[in-house]
């Protein structure tokens, strides 16, 4: 198994632990991969609706029919652009990389609805920051902790992301920080709890790094390559 801060050796393979953390982990995420897929396609039927009954008007208003058709080729690639972005946190791509913000947004973006219905709401108060990581790393290992998180930290509560560059890579912290919002629902988990032993399993696999101290849990990723 590789140390906690290497980057995973090319053609190695996870652990069983790391598999078995990595599908609880989609199991937990799915509800907000569907939230993710749909988002995009409800709006095109009411579009629609209000385009087909424009079209039967005796004198059709063919501007607004063809603003309609617009909306709706929009909503289309937008709803193709998830459908990619889901089918790859199924089949990820372990040398793909990306900036840090970005990654962070991707992962928030995901999780936000779905957290703020349980009472956590996600505060990234990172800043702009150089530099590449690991997509796959970021994508198990971040929204796992998040998870675990809200699992095992009670609520209402704000999840406070802060990131700090370092020479070889970049850390990133989840603080919560109790509030008074309101308590959200109480539904059970669709699957298991994320344990701690999951984030250290999917750590060792991705050649990332955590710890915790409080309330707070730390991240470490090792910066990559650019591309050539």
């Amino acid at each position: 198994m590789p140390a906690p801060n290497s980057p995973v050796a090319s053609g190695s393979f996870p652990s069983a632990a790391a598999e078995a953390a990595r599908y609880a982990l989609l199991r937990r995420l799915a509800p907000s991969m569907r939230h993710h897929l749909v988002v995009n396609l409800q709006p095109i039927g009411m579009i629609y609706e209000v385009m087909e009954r424009r079209l039967r008007a005796a004198t059709p208003d063919l501007a607004n029919v063809q603003d309609s058709a617009g909306k709706i080729n929009g909503f289309a690639k937008a709803a193709l652009q998830s459908c990619i972005d889901v089918v790859g946190w199924l089949a990820q791509d372990d040398a793909a990389t990306t900036p840090v913000p970005e990654a962070l947004r991707e992962c928030t973006l995901l999780l936000a609805t779905s957290l703020s219905f349980r009472g956590y709401a996600l505060r990234n108060e990172t800043t702009p920051l150089a530099g590449l990581v690991r997509r796959s790393a970021m994508r198990n290992l971040l929204t796992g902790a998040l998870v675990h998180c809200t699992d095992h930290w009670p609520g209402p509560a704000d999840l406070v992301l802060t990131a700090q560059a370092q020479d070889d890579g970049v850390s990133i912290t989840i603080t919560l920080r109790p509030t008074h919002a309101d308590k959200g629902f109480t539904a059970e988990a669709n699957y298991r709890k994320i344990e701690w032993a999951d984030l250290q399993a999917i750590a060792a696999s991705e050649g990332a790094g955590i710890s915790r101290e409080g309330q707070a849990v730390h991240l470490r990723f090792p910066w990559c390559p650019p591309a050539a």
